[in-house]
């Protein structure tokens, strides 16, 4: 039994370590049983919440679930670029491998088509099942009253027939048919009693073909143009429709990176490093739509060039799945050369956005190997955001401790500065410093900066402390060279690195350097650097604001002799403030301090000549 609960509990902590670093993005997931067979199939909005509740739910009213999750021995994921996309690649999954546990989904139901029906008088229509007869399809959609919408209008753009006469020139000629509503509805031109030429049909048709290809600018500038002439004619009912009909022609230019209308045979790669391994996505696209995707790393031994290490996978993918592609998509050329095969590098259309989607999970997989790997040993990422600090800023040695300077004085009042100290990356809060500034008058910045640079560093010197790696100025040029020249008083300049951040556009300023560095507005090492500038912001704020309200309260009532720190804070907790002490009338006062120290209060306000 003890056996068997442990391996249980490895089990449990594999799958959770895989569910703790999920995205937060929509896509597919995929549980495999023990044998590595796919059980189940699910799509999710949001991956790591959908993919989690199986784990922290007990599901006591649905057996079948409770069964299913106890036999997951581990999770796979396709991130997409929309919900919409989720829905459709989850249908090509489950099509594709007939998972045990997807048996409410096991159906054949498909996605709805358009399709233009090889007629002599074509007719359009919505379809769910594609035939090879000629006719040409567009789609699938993932919305059924989408398509229905698009059709209606598609219909009142250009009148073409809904009727299923058998309209054949033949037929036509014998006269046996007569106009039906649509006609004197004017959603059709009349074709089945010769009315319309099959010449002028057929430019209708046309049109309609490059509005389902996705060329809908035509389509949507007109309904715009009569969107805005209904709304000055104050025919707002109107407008609105068209406006409703009008976003979702808009809607309709972004077509699916899931599934193409074009029905691609191709295999798809994308490419990752970093410096210990190599990461490789594979996309399997039968008939436009994905049905498998693929990732794996190679373990770098010596310094194999990305084109060597992508050729290696290629090869190794089509002897695992047995690919018979005679395209494959790259984001550029490997070391490969196979028989009938061509490889391309796309810069438009839905190749290039599936290799770009194909990007997206590489990167992912990347990332999520980085992110199981510092949950195990937090120390690890501390260490690697540290070397991208160093790497990003130029520094000769490790930053790991950092220190950052930030003034606070408001018109000129109680200039104070703050020192705040980074170890590890993390804040050292016992290590914090603020500073009253002894030789500056005024708001004076850069001279604020120069003293306590100094004395901060002076200090440590003298007791023989360990100087930082790196210092960190809150401000610009003015206050950077401030800064310097103290450590050159000191004679460590050179010896310590010293670096301004500037607010504005977080730009980063060296000593003698006039072209700042811009940072990665996503990158760890500028997130620390505004952590530490925020931090020591913070605390230089607060520091301030204490200094500032203690010489408020002492320039008032510190400087009445015979009142001490008792009495003024049983007037302060009475009255709130020293302007309601002045207006208070002296009985009021004498029943929280008595008679004498009143006396005391209002002759000392007398003589400010404030009473």
């Amino acid at each position: 039994m003890e056996s068997k609960r442990t391996k249980r509990e490895m089990i449990d902590e594999y799958l959770k370590n895989i569910i703790r670093n999920i995205p937060d993005k929509p896509g597919c997931y995929q549980y495999f049983d023990d044998k590595g067979i796919i059980i189940y199939v699910g799509k999710a909005k949001n991956l790591k919440k959908r993919v989690s509740s199986y784990f922290t739910k007990k599901h006591e009213e649905s057996p079948k679930t409770r069964i299913l999750v106890s036999k997951i021995r581990d999770i796979k994921y396709i991130i997409v670029d929309t919900e919409a996309d989720t829905l459709l690649l989850e249908n090509n999954l489950i099509k594709e491998f007939q998972p045990r546990y997807n048996v409410m989904l096991k159906d054949d139901k498909s996605y709805p088509s358009i399709v233009i029906r090889n007629e002599y008088y074509p007719r359009v229509e919505l379809t769910r099942k594609i035939a090879k007869d000629g006719s040409q399809y567009f789609g699938p959609y993932t919305n059924v009253l989408s398509v229905k919408t698009l059709l209606e209008l598609v219909h009142k753009l250009y009148p073409i027939r809904t009727c299923s006469l058998n309209l054949t020139p033949e037929k036509i000629a014998e006269g046996k048919y007569k106009v039906c509503l649509e006609y004197h509805i004017k959603r059709c031109l009349g074709p089945c009693v010769g009315l319309q030429s099959s010449d002028d049909y057929l430019k209708n048709v046309n049109a309609i073909q490059e509005i389902l290809k996705g060329n809908t600018n035509l389509v949507s500038d007109g309904i715009y143009e009569r969107m805005i002439a209904l709304s000055e004619n104050q025919e707002f009912e109107d407008a609105n429709k068209l406006k409703e009909k009008y976003q979702l022609i808009e809607n309709f230019k972004n077509k699916s990176t899931v599934v193409s209308t074009i029905k691609y045979n191709i295999d798809v790669y994308s490419y990752d490093e970093d410096e210990s391994a190599g990461y490789i996505n594979y996309l399997s696209v039968h008939n436009g739509a994905i049905i498998q995707a693929y990732t794996f790393e190679y373990r770098k031994r010596i310094e194999e060039a990305k084109e060597e290490l992508l050729a290696l996978g290629i090869i190794e993918v089509r002897e695992k799945f047995g690919s018979k592609a005679k395209e494959i998509v790259v984001p550029f050329y490997p070391d490969l050369t196979l028989d009938g095969v061509e490889f391309s590098i796309p810069q438009r259309g839905d190749k290039k956005k599936l290799l770009l989607l194909s990007t997206q999970n590489v990167r992912q997989y990347k990332i999520d190997k980085l992110k199981k790997a510092e949950s195990l040993n937090p120390e690890q990422r501390s260490l690697r955001i540290l070397k991208d600090i160093q790497k990003d800023l130029s520094l000769k040695d490790l930053p790991t401790h950092i220190e950052c300077f930030d003034n606070s004085n408001i018109q000129g009042t109680n200039p104070v500065s703050a020192c705040v100290v980074f170890k590890m990356g993390k804040p050292s809060k016992k290590d914090y410093r603020h500073f009253n500034v002894k030789t500056v008058i005024g708001p004076d910045d850069f001279s604020t900066m120069r003293e306590v640079v100094y004395r901060r560093y002076h200090r440590l010197i003298e007791e023989d402390i360990p100087l930082p790696q790196l210092i960190v100025i809150d401000g610009g040029k003015g206050q950077l060279s401030a800064a310097c020249e103290s450590l050159k008083q000191l004679g460590i300049y050179g010896k310590v690195a010293i670096v301004g951040i500037a607010k504005r556009l977080e730009e980063i300023y060296y000593p003698e350097d006039s072209i700042p560095l811009y940072l990665d507005k996503n990158s760890d090492s500028l997130k620390v650097l505004q952590h530490l500038r925020d931090e020591a912001h913070r605390f230089g704020i607060t520091f301030h604001r204490n200094q500032r309200s203690k010489s408020q309260v002492k320039s008032e009532l510190d400087n009445i002799k015979g009142i001490g720190d008792e009495t003024k804070r049983l007037l302060l907790k009475e009255f709130r403030s020293v302007k309601r002490i002045k207006l208070a009338s002296d009985k009021e006062v004498e029943k929280i301090v008595g008679k004498h120290k009143t006396a005391l209060i209002r002759q000392y306000f007398a003589e400010k000549g404030q009473q």
